[in-house]
């Protein structure tokens, strides 16, 4: 998963997922096979299953049926707070996990990522603001995302990762979430160093998945 993100050029980890807190149902009934053929087809480098149920309609099943569909490598999107969950990832078929720093103490987010290390798993550690950058580059985290939806209010803005991009020491994989709807807006990140970008609701909503995820490269489907 990490390689795939370090490549030379931006990468994409294109998302599955049904539905979400913020905006509710985004595509019901959305066909885990077709969605994730389709952005390997779009030239993604990589994809986020989301295997949450409450909130967002998914669950490990769906993992397994990507695991199944393409040989890109895949991450479980889930509220992971204990070893088991990241067991359960690796016997799905996952190449890395979602460990959130606003929903875990600094011990846990140490215990949690030596022991996806131990699972052969990579570990992508989600910050929100500059506070939780260091506690993630604090606990050895190789792959950090910056999500540019606050929390409390579910307002997303994109500024959030231009600013928080300049803390993550060398050799961090970078990875932007949230807000990113075009491909002007991954252009932009792309310059100012972005290794990667997570998008799920404007893909999950396109017409043709494949389509807008080489769109969002500068692609041609």
């Amino acid at each position: 998963f990490r390689e795939a993100l370090a490549r030379e050029g931006i990468s994409l980890i294109a998302e599955m997922k049904r539905a979400s807190p913020s905006q509710g149902p985004i595509r019901p009934g959305a066909s885990v096979t077709g969605v994730v053929q389709a952005y390997e087809r779009g030239g993604a480098s990589a994809s986020s299953v989301l295997t949450e149920g409450e909130y967002f309609g998914g669950g490990l099943a769906d993992l397994e049926e990507a695991r199944a569909a393409v040989a890109l490598p895949l991450l479980r999107k889930d509220f992971i707070l204990d070893r088991y969950q990241l067991l359960e990832a690796r016997a799905a078929g996952a190449d890395a996990a979602l460990l959130i720093v606003a929903g875990l103490s600094s011990d846990d987010l140490h215990v949690l990522l030596e022991a996806s290390r131990d699972l052969g798993l990579d570990a992508l550690v989600e910050t929100h603001d500059a506070a939780e950058v260091e506690t993630a580059i604090d606990a050895g985290a190789d792959i950090i995302g910056i999500n540019n939806r606050n929390l409390h209010t579910l307002e997303v803005d994109v500024e959030t990762t231009f600013s928080l991009l300049e803390l993550l020491p060398d050799g961090v994989v970078s990875v932007a979430e949230s807000g990113i709807t075009g491909r002007a807006i991954v252009e932009r990140l792309e310059e100012a160093g972005a290794d990667a970008v997570l998008v799920g609701e404007s893909l999950m909503r396109a017409d043709d998945p494949a389509a807008a995820t080489a769109d969002l490269l500068g692609r041609v489907c």
